[in-house]
């Protein structure tokens, strides 16, 4: 039903029943809209500051913009700067006990927490619904002087420092209505209260331009820089992320590609881009949950076309592998590593600089 739904929702249906159905959705998001509107007021009346700077760095849309790769970006710089930093998240879709604080696997914590934890090291990254009770641990525990909020264009209670928003630059606002009719959270016009608009997988759509001069019209005062995805090459599943291989490496070979993602198009032409042709695509949910008899079927479904290798996401590793263990030995399972690049990085950094 959440498939039909939003392929309603991207206008990929398009018979005449399915026209109906929009009708429906858009009386939905009609109502969707002055929910947002009243919380968005009702947030601006009852905004907290918290004792450290907080940094935001949200979407419009739902997900598949580039935001976690762009946590985990400035995690990193702060740390160069000499600043203690945590990052706060909800944790979607995680299991276990409802408010944990502290990574243990990614059904506790959720996929893409889970990976910022492994991937930032000493960084601690906090999975709480309550954003404002997790920052407040942040600083008692941890003693951060800043606060990385993701996901938290949405969060309209809390005082921000710095807020940020990732556009994808291959499909910014879908179709420009708000969900269910749409993909966008809430309206376009409240980009005008971000600080700075990132133009994410600009790569991927060098055509951008037009993205851009909207945006300035919108926001006239907002920083707009642009970013990449740059692909670093590929680790095997379950023997390290190092050494890598290089994005040479399965250029002649027959290959599958596997993700549960927001945006598996951008995965596959992104593959494409670096001389790759997949023989098969696998795609699920977005952080779907792999059961083994659903990777049991692809590796069948693989053998049979001769595929050695399938390539998968980072974010959906950690998902596969809780649930490969020995299935992996008749296909070997790869994961593309890539590297968030921003193009005009010393005015963005300068940007963060300026709020110490």
């Amino acid at each position: 039903m959440l498939n039909f739904i939003y392929d309603l929702a991207t206008d990929k249906r398009k018979g005449k029943l399915d026209s109906f159905f929009k009708f429906i959705l858009y009386l939905l998001s009609l109502l969707y809209t002055v929910l947002v509107k009243l919380l968005m007021t009702l947030g601006a009346m009852s905004m907290r500051r918290v004792s450290c700077r907080v940094i935001s760095v949200g979407n419009i849309t739902l997900g598949g913009t580039g935001k976690t790769s762009l946590v985990e970006y400035i995690c990193s710089y702060l740390k160069r700067e000499g600043r203690k930093s945590a990052v706060v998240t909800r944790g979607y879709k995680r299991r276990g006990l409802r408010e944990k604080t502290k990574a243990i696997s990614y059904q506790a914590m959720g996929d893409e927490p889970y990976m910022l934890f492994k991937n930032l090291g000493d960084i601690p990254v906090l999975v709480n619904s309550n954003r404002i009770e997790a920052i407040n641990q942040a600083i008692d525990r941890y003693g951060v002087d800043t606060v990385v909020l993701d996901d938290g264009f949405q969060q309209w209670k809390i005082k921000k420092d710095l807020e940020i928003v990732t556009i994808d630059a291959s499909d910014p606002f879908g179709n420009q209505y708000l969900l269910p009719r749409g993909i966008l959270r809430q309206p376009i016009s409240s980009l005008n209260k971000a600080d700075i608009l990132m133009i994410t997988k600009t790569n991927l759509n060098p055509d951008f331009q037009d993205i851009k001069t909207y945006l300035e019209k919108i926001n006239p005062r907002a920083l707009i820089v642009e970013s990449m995805h740059r692909p670093l090459g590929f680790f095997k599943l379950g023997e390290g992320r190092d050494p890598l291989l290089g994005l040479e490496a399965f250029k002649n070979e027959k290959v599958g590609l596997l993700c549960g993602i927001a945006d598996p198009d951008s995965f596959e032409n992104l593959i494409i881009s670096i001389g790759i042709r997949p023989e098969a695509v696998f795609n699920f949910p977005d952080h779907h949950a792999y059961r083994q008899e659903e990777i049991k079927d692809i590796i069948a479904d693989s053998r049979a076309k001769n595929i050695s290798t399938v390539i998968t996401t980072e974010k959906d590793s950690v998902r596969i592998a809780a649930v490969l263990g020995p299935l992996g030995g008749a296909v070997s399972f790869y994961v593309l590593r890539i590297k968030l690049e921003v193009i005009q990085d010393e005015a963005f950094f300068n940007r963060i600089r300026s709020l110490y």
